[in-house]
């Protein structure tokens, strides 16, 4: 506990530089801007979901209760026929930005304090050890951040070109977070 008081500066200052550079990202470069699209049918879509009342969470189609049932004739064709999807329903009225820029920080918080204990328990706090100590949160950053994406990917269709792009921002998190680390080991 001593080690993570004694890092509590790089630790916060972590959190700021991936805060800053996850808005320059999303408000200025914009390189996120084509990863989703519109339905054409947009307004119809709406309709058939709200049509059902579905709660918030995560829905698939087609869907299949159990495994065993997918080989089954009628859901082979509802995948061929499609579409085949993944969806995530929110409760209805706009997007909270404060709450959810909140809750970003505290998880940008959440990995500094990881990866500051992880180094701190492998590398001690010794200052010839900044460089070491430094790559380590880098990896460390770069594991939190952008090893979720490969998932997503992998079982929920998001395509890859935007595990790329998130792959990307959690390198420049890396970074930032390994070079704060550098400069205020203590």
């Amino acid at each position: 506990m001593n080690s993570l008081l004694a890092l509590w500066l790089p630790i916060l200052l972590s959190a700021v530089v991936v805060f800053v550079i996850s808005s320059l990202i999303h408000m200025v470069v914009k390189w996120h801007a084509a990863d989703y699209h519109g339905l054409a049918n947009e307004d119809a879509v709406r309709a058939a979901i709200r049509a059902g009342n579905p709660a918030p969470g995560g829905y698939v189609m087609p869907y299949c209760k159990d495994m065993k049932d997918m080989a089954s004739d009628a859901m082979v064709k509802k995948y061929q026929e499609g579409p085949v999807g993944h969806i995530t329903l929110g409760s209805a009225g706009a997007p909270k930005m404060g709450k959810y820029l909140g809750l970003w920080f505290l998880w940008s918080l959440a990995v500094a304090v990881v990866a500051a204990f992880i180094v701190a328990q492998l590398i001690g706090l010794d200052p010839e050890r900044a460089r070491a100590a430094a790559k380590l949160v880098g990896a460390v950053t770069f594991i939190a951040y952008g090893f979720g994406s490969v998932s997503e990917s992998i079982w929920m269709m998001r395509p890859w070109s935007v595990t790329a792009k998130n792959l990307l921002d959690a390198a420049l998190y890396a970074i930032g977070s390994g070079l704060v680390f550098f400069y205020l080991w203590p």
